[in-house]
């Protein structure tokens, strides 16, 4: 399948029975994601593992990889397409070694050195960030929009945007050479994720112009 961070769905079940939580996933790639992402920081491996399986059936449905948070073991263990490792994480090189050259794996990098370490070791796609605060993480160390631009600018990997980010204020984006924006609440906590990844998808083309 091929990388297309453009519009980045980044799940988060815990509000949800399994049934409502899958119904969600699937009306978002229904509305356009092009790459969704299993965050699960709360569940047992056993638990996380049978959850990405039946995530995996779901996404491969729509021809939509599957990135695995953290949890390269998980990502193995369902073959899904890519892992996302954060800085407190298995290494990039590390995980290159293990998953193999052609496996996508993504990195949460928040200033200019770091980024160049996680392409220098072999990551296929950066995410910065917050660029606004969040609800999903207690502890959110928010990134300029400065710091973004001379992010993209350092690498000549595709850098997405994350944290707070919806329809309405993406604006403050603009200029800034992103691939693409990552989102959580935006499209997990809508009353129809189908159409509110619909409207972050129409709000990206008309405000970022891609």
């Amino acid at each position: 399948m091929k990388l297309n961070t453009r519009l980045y769905f980044i799940t988060e079940s815990t509000p949800y029975e399994k049934d409502e939580f899958l119904k969600r996933v699937e009306s978002a790639l229904q509305g356009g994601v092009t790459l969704i992402q299993l965050r699960e920081k709360e569940r047992t491996t056993r638990e996380y593992l049978e959850l990405a399986r039946e995530v995996h059936e779901i996404s491969k449905k729509y021809n939509v990889p599957l990135i695995i948070d953290d949890r390269l073991d998980i990502a193995m263990a369902v073959d899904a397409e890519g892992v996302h490792l954060g800085q407190s994480d298995l290494p990039i090189s590390l995980g290159r070694k293990l998953f193999g050259p052609d496996k996508i794996i993504g990195a949460t990098t928040k200033t200019v050195p770091q980024a160049l370490e996680a392409y220098e070791q072999g990551a296929d796609y950066l995410g910065v960030g917050a660029i606004f605060p969040t609800t999903t993480k207690v502890k959110t160390i928010l990134t300029s929009t400065e710091t973004l631009n001379d992010i993209c600018h350092s690498v000549p990997i595709p850098v997405n945007a994350i944290g707070g980010l919806n329809s309405e204020n993406i604006d403050v984006l603009k200029g800034i050479p992103i691939a693409g924006v990552c989102a959580v609440s935006a499209i997990m906590k809508a009353d129809d994720p189908k159409a509110a990844a619909e409207k972050l998808s129409d709000a990206i083309k008309e405000k970022l112009g891609f």
